[in-house]
């Protein structure tokens, strides 16, 4: 990365390393009173994140954004999202045999009968309740995956944050920035029968695939299907969710890949087929979808 960072670049990161060097040895009440507040106070501030929040759960529950209830939404949206990093800065010195026995997957088998035959598996998820949480549980079941990272700003925050991972027993790589082969090495670890985990709602690229998602367009990222068709990995959709104080994962049906078509028309399908799971649990589950971006064609600013 070029640049210098900015201010509110290192005090982002400042504070990310005093979370993960102080949260862990405090009372976990109080902690988790403080981030509670805090994100109560962020709430009430009514910022732009707040306020895109409100929009897209609005077009989540379609109803309006001045709809008192969505208020009320947001208000456990903010909580949520809290929670996860609550708990991201508390995971390091969590106990596996904990992680393993608060987090109610259902599902699952699906998984392990792909793996255990050799097959690769491509997990897809929207970004909902605590993914890195689940990330946690999977590897400490023995299954070891590979992810990709959004390249975080600055460049010690993504460092730090990567490290994180890779201490949960992720492989991760970078969107961006990286030697430029993330696709490659994704479809050997699939080809060679092993696990990738990918958000796959919100498209960073702007190359993503058009998608029709709680009645209007957006675009999802292609990586997800595009694997999947390439390497002939099961697909399967994961959705997350904060279960009273434990986690709730639900691994989906795979998606199966037409046997017509074109690569690019497969892809398609697929990636449609994607988003209908995750309209499906994101609308159970909203108040725990971590959304406070523009997500849909019509809401983003033109790229210059």
């Amino acid at each position: 990365m070029t640049g210098k960072p900015s201010l509110q670049d290192r005090l982002v990161a400042a504070g990310f390393g005093a979370g993960w060097a102080i949260v862990p040895h405090l009372p976990k009440r109080l902690t988790a009173w403080a981030f509670r507040t805090a994100a109560d106070r962020l709430w009430r501030r009514r910022g732009s994140s707040v306020l895109r929040l409100e929009a897209n759960l609005a077009r989540v529950k379609g109803t309006s954004k001045d709809d008192p209830a969505i208020r009320e939404l947001s208000r456990e949206g903010m909580r949520s999202y809290f929670r996860y990093f609550h708990e991201v800065f508390r995971l390091p010195s969590m106990p596996k045999q904990e992680i393993v026995s608060r987090m109610r997957a259902t599902g699952v088998q699906q998984v392990y009968d792909n793996l255990d035959a050799g097959r690769g598996v491509v997990l897809a998820l929207p970004h909902m309740g605590n993914w890195d949480m689940a990330g946690a549980w999977f590897t400490a079941e023995g299954h070891p995956f590979t992810t990709v990272a959004e390249r975080l700003r600055p460049e010690s925050l993504f460092l730090r944050y990567t490290a994180f991972r890779e201490g949960l027993g992720m492989e991760v790589l970078p969107l961006t920035g990286g030697d430029g082969h993330t696709f490659g090495t994704l479809s050997q670890r699939l080809r060679a029968g092993g696990a990738v985990a990918l958000p796959a709602e919100r498209d960073l690229t702007a190359k993503g695939v058009e998608v029709q998602f709680f009645g209007s367009a957006t675009r999802m990222p292609a990586g997800p299907a595009l694997l999947a068709v390439h390497t002939g990995a099961a697909l399967i959709p994961a959705i997350l969710w904060f279960e009273g104080d434990d986690w709730g994962l639900q691994f989906h049906d795979e998606i199966t890949v037409p046997a017509e078509g074109t690569r690019a028309e497969k892809v398609a399908v697929v990636s449609q087929a994607l988003a209908c799971v995750f309209e499906k649990g994101i609308a159970e589950h909203p108040q725990d979808w971590h959304m406070l971006q523009r997500l849909w064609l019509e809401d983003l600013e033109p790229r210059t």
